[in-house]
């Protein structure tokens, strides 16, 4: 009878045995799951632009927040926080402990309920990335085969590496990296001991222990395996009793943390092209962005709105003024403040880069910069009288009978001080005298298209982005040279390679040095006693010009320091006119004042007088002169330059 029992228990374990067995393999064959997901581990992870010194501008993304970490990132301790509480046998077993799932077994049964699992970290990497969440012995015997298998591929760095990348810590960060960089704005190697066990207690229960709503619970969670490190002996007292201590600061930021916003859309909008997965690949984007410039910049163009707004009556909040902001290193072209609006939140369409207006007045010194380069002096005397102009335009004659601003004339007027005082009769003859054919082929290398073929071109008759200004005005602010302003500097992948590096990039000779200063002289005296005078900086020397459109529609200044140029436009989206007396001077120029006062305040020593360049002459026989060159002689009979005051325009 007893053989029999035996016999029959024997015979029972091997079929249950056998029909494991097949279980397994059974299991094993049925599993078509990409393992590729695992052993080439490469999940969407965010990418981060930063500013010229490394300082984060914006997290950007599509759909999980995940900031990639190496294993070599990882700090020992953190490791071991993990370890102590999820898998203290992690670096023994291959990929299943039994031990663990017999024990979690037992204590589930006796409670009746499931309080412990039994899974290793490998099995819990197999659940989260290539099974569904739904519960079952079959889901949990692929679980457990392809741990075994994730096991016999990675090594168990690997493992933990992929393991701490891919689980959620709450707040939509995903990745060990993301969470201390969300909730504690440090690198892992900066963590304290309390902080990374802070962060391995999130996963558990992310809602529960969230930090920034339940820093109790959180904190108890922490000390919960701290006091686990301490007892496997992975910590020793002192540290126990300074982490115990400890309460870190939490910090309650968005995911994408984006501080400047029209920067951060222009980056996407220009990297996008090349790098389609701008937003998933982990990319580390530098730019060439002061941070405390473009807070200057977005302090000025709203300052300047603001008056304007409160000199027409108009509520800011309602009011349908914007404007635009442009700073540039004179030398590098680099981009230092990108201010595309007012108010993000209401409009994200960037007015520096994609909006074109006509820029009035503001494109005059190219003109008398033509002039120059053909032998013109400012001393030069213009024609300040009316003329009347017949062109036909689609086969139809029409009249064209210009006025300066003030509706008078001068008769004569030097060159100077046509442009210091923006005289558009005097620029109108001065192109007729040139011909307006050659200005053409002498602007070909400013590269802006759609250029005025008609006599309109005196007056900035054509569309132009703040942009596109900026790098036509450095042929004046980087002495005849015109270059490209630059926003992204470099790109660097997820592995740390630089993959993308941009250079500074000439485009052209506008004019020579000596001639550039010529015109850096005049445009002085446009800020000095001219219609830019609202744009004067106390104690630095400052050029720049005014710009108004017909009816006051749009107003720009467009102007340079020794150190960085600035482009200014302020108007309505809706293109209706500013309001009386909207003027580049009266509008646009008070942004470029108040952000040179405070770049000098913040930046003391950039420099502060233009320097003269080689083949700048003052003086003859011991006589002061009008500034003359070799290719810009004085006039006969010109001994002293002379000035005439004329009212306030543009």
């Amino acid at each position: 009878m007893v053989n029999q029992l035996i016999k029959g228990s024997i015979m029972l374990i091997i079929v249950f045995a056998i029909a494991l067995f097949a279980a397994f393999i059974y299991a094993y064959n049925e599993i078509k799951l990409d393992m590729d997901k695992i052993i080439n581990y490469h999940p969407k992870t965010s990418s981060v632009i930063l500013d010229y010194k490394g300082d984060k501008i914006a997290n950007i993304m599509e759909g999980q927040h995940r900031l990639y970490a190496k294993y070599d990132e990882m700090p020992g301790y953190l490791i071991e926080a993990l370890i102590a509480i999820e898998d203290t046998r992690f670096f023994e077993h291959n990929g299943v402990n039994p031990d663990a799932i017999i024990r979690a077994f037992i204590r589930n049964f006796k409670a009746g309920k499931k309080k412990e699992g039994g899974s290793t970290i490998t099995q819990q990497l197999v659940k989260k990335i290539l099974l569904s969440p739904k519960k079952s012995y079959t889901r949990k015997l692929k679980e457990a085969i392809l741990a075994l298998k994730v096991e016999n591929e990675l090594t168990k760095e690997e493992i933990l590496e992929r393991y701490l990348n891919e689980i959620s810590f709450g707040r939509g960060y995903f990745g060990v990296k993301t969470a201390a960089k969300g909730y504690f704005h440090k690198d892992l190697e900066n963590l304290t001991l309390k902080e990374a066990a802070l962060l391995i207690g999130l996963p558990n229960a992310p809602s529960y222990y969230n930090p920034v709503r339940h820093l109790d619970r959180a904190l108890k969670r922490a000390n919960t395996i701290l006091t686990r490190m301490r007892k496997l002996g992975w910590i020793h007292q002192d540290e126990y009793l300074v982490a115990i201590k400890e309460t870190p600061k939490i910090y309650h930021d968005s995911l994408t943390q984006n501080i400047a916003p029209y920067v951060t859309d222009e980056v996407i909008r220009r990297l996008k092209k090349d790098f389609p997965n701008i937003k998933t690949g982990g990319y580390t984007i530098y730019t060439t962005i002061d941070m405390k410039e473009q807070e200057i910049a977005r302090k000025a163009l709203r300052y300047a709105v603001k008056r304007a707004a409160k000199r027409y009556r108009e509520n800011l909040k309602t009011t349908t003024l914007n404007g635009a902001l442009l700073a540039v290193d004179n030398k590098t072209g680099d981009i230092k403040a990108m201010v595309g609006g007012t108010d993000y939140k209401k409009s994200a369409f960037n007015r520096v880069t994609m909006m074109e207006r006509q820029p009035g007045s503001a494109f005059k010194p190219f003109i008398y910069q033509v002039a120059l380069d053909l032998g013109y002096n400012p001393a030069t005397e213009l024609t300040d009288v009316a003329r009347t102009f017949q062109y036909y335009r689609n086969g139809k004659r029409v009249i064209w009978r210009p006025k300066n601003y003030e509706r008078n004339f001068a008769g004569f007027i030097k060159f100077r001080e046509a442009l210091v005082h923006s005289r558009n009769l005097a620029t109108i003859n001065l192109v007729s005298e040139i011909g307006v054919n050659r200005i053409r082929e002498k602007l070909k290398p400013l590269n802006i298209p759609h250029i005025p073929q008609d006599m309109s071109i005196s007056l900035g008759n054509l569309g132009i982005s703040p942009a596109k200004m900026g790098q036509i005005y450095s042929a004046f602010a980087n002495g005849g040279h015109m270059i490209e302003p630059r926003l992204i500097s470099k790109v660097v992948s997820r592995d740390g390679a630089v993959i993308y590096e941009a250079k500074n990039q000439d485009i052209a000779n506008f004019t020579k040095p000596e001639q550039a200063y010529l015109m850096t002289d005049i445009l002085k005296d446009v800020i000095k006693r001219g219609t830019g005078r609202n744009a004067q900086v106390p104690g630095v020397e400052v050029a720049g010009k005014t710009g108004t459109t017909n009816k006051n529609v749009d107003a720009w200044f467009c102007g340079y320091s020794p150190a960085q140029e600035v482009i200014v436009w302020v108007g309505r989206d809706n293109n209706r006119p500013i309001g009386r007396g909207g003027t580049g001077g009266g509008t646009a120029a008070p942004a470029f004042s108040y952000f040179f006062k405070r770049l000098y305040s913040l930046y003391p020593k950039l420099p502060r007088r233009f320097k003269v360049p080689k083949g700048v002459y003052n003086a003859r026989d011991g006589v002061i002169t009008e500034l003359y060159t070799d290719i810009s002689p004085l006039p006969k009979n010109t001994e002293t330059s002379t000035s005439q005051e004329f009212p306030d325009m543009f």
